[in-house]
């Protein structure tokens, strides 16, 4: 059913992920979760930015048109690549993959690509960016990457380097515009896009 003239549109946020619904509680505005049902696999020749624009750009038409979508709706999709060395570092899904790279990175920066797209379903207009952190990590022997990895768990972020946890101690530095965007949903930017729509963020109409 459509909104009313005075009621702001539903706010979806297109992901599984219990870091970016967490981030995107601080604005503390109502939303609901939609997992994607998309192919992450990046193509043959496609540079890490690109790959996380396309990625958070499909997650979030795919929430879009699925049947029985809100057609009223601003849907969010976000996706993040590491890169160093113009490879892409994605999720590791395993203790052995995150001890490696781990291994990689250590005494290096890594550049972090934190994709974000508002889709707006009322006029098929999708606002994208892709938010650069630069991360430098420290030399660190396998025995302390063990110890992490053991107490982390980080299997299922992108660099396995879970820096509003325990990873934080990886870090050497962190050099960003926006400070949540190396967790996944780079807040700045979002808060941007919802306001240019006139979504009603800060009780704003």
């Amino acid at each position: 059913m459509p909104d009313s003239p005075n009621r702001p549109p539903r706010l979806i946020l297109a992901s599984s992920s219990p870091y970016r619904r967490e981030l995107l509680e601080r604005l503390r505005v109502p939303f609901e979760v939609v997992v994607p049902a998309i192919d992450e696999t990046p193509l043959a020749g496609e540079t890490p930015e690109v790959t996380a624009l396309r990625l958070a750009e499909a997650k979030a038409r795919a929430v879009a048109s699925k049947p029985g979508a809100d057609e009223t709706a601003l849907v969010i999709g976000s996706d993040q690549v590491a890169t160093y060395d113009g490879l892409q570092i994605g999720k590791p899904g395993t203790h052995e993959k995150a001890l490696a790279q781990l291994q990689a990175m250590r005494g290096r920066e890594v550049l972090f690509h934190s994709a974000l797209c508002l889709f707006d379903n009322r006029s098929g207009v999708a606002q994208s960016v892709d938010v650069i952190t630069r991360v430098q990590f420290r030399d660190l022997p396998d025995d302390l990457l063990e110890a992490y990895l053991r107490a982390e768990t980080p299997y299922d972020v992108a660099g396995s380097a879970k820096s509003e946890g325990l990873g934080i101690a990886l870090l050497e530095a962190i050099y960003s515009d926006d400070p949540t965007a190396l967790v996944g949903l780079p807040l700045i930017a979002l808060s941007r896009m919802l306001l240019a729509v006139g979504f009603p963020l800060l009780g704003a109409q």
